[in-house]
């Protein structure tokens, strides 16, 4: 289980190494991989499993129905929920759309993970 944890925060590191060099695309990539892979950890402490989907907004419900409305979690979804939608877009369209994106995605993007990260970090003791 602590692998999807390690990971995600090696997806963070690799989306502040894309970002300052200009990589936006590959930035948001990343964001996504670590925010898939961090809330797929914080299902996995609580219920010994996660949801085989890609959907960050489908895993964000399945973290509601699971811990509830503790450490913010209801008010993270709500307010992110189209970064959310941007990122599953910046995930399909890297494997097989070309986008363009902008550095405001990325700052938007940025905000979201290092948000979800805080509150994850307080779901992880109500596991």
């Amino acid at each position: 289980m602590y692998i999807l944890r390690e990971r995600a925060l090696q997806f963070l590191e690799q989306a502040r190494f894309a970002r300052e060099r200009g990589f936006l695309e590959l930035a948001l990539f990343n964001l996504e991989q670590c925010a898939q892979l961090y809330m797929k950890y914080l299902l996995y402490r609580k219920v010994g499993d996660f949801p085989k989907t890609h959907y960050l907004r489908d895993l964000a419900d399945r973290l509601l129905a699971v811990y509830g409305d503790v450490c913010r979690l209801a008010e993270l979804v709500k307010r992110w929920g189209d970064v959310m939608a941007l990122l599953e877009y910046a995930y399909i369209s890297s494997r097989y759309l070309p986008i363009r994106a902008r550095s405001g995605d990325v700052e938007k993007a940025s905000a979201f993970v290092e948000e979800l990260m805080e509150v994850g970090r307080c779901l992880e003791t109500y596991s």
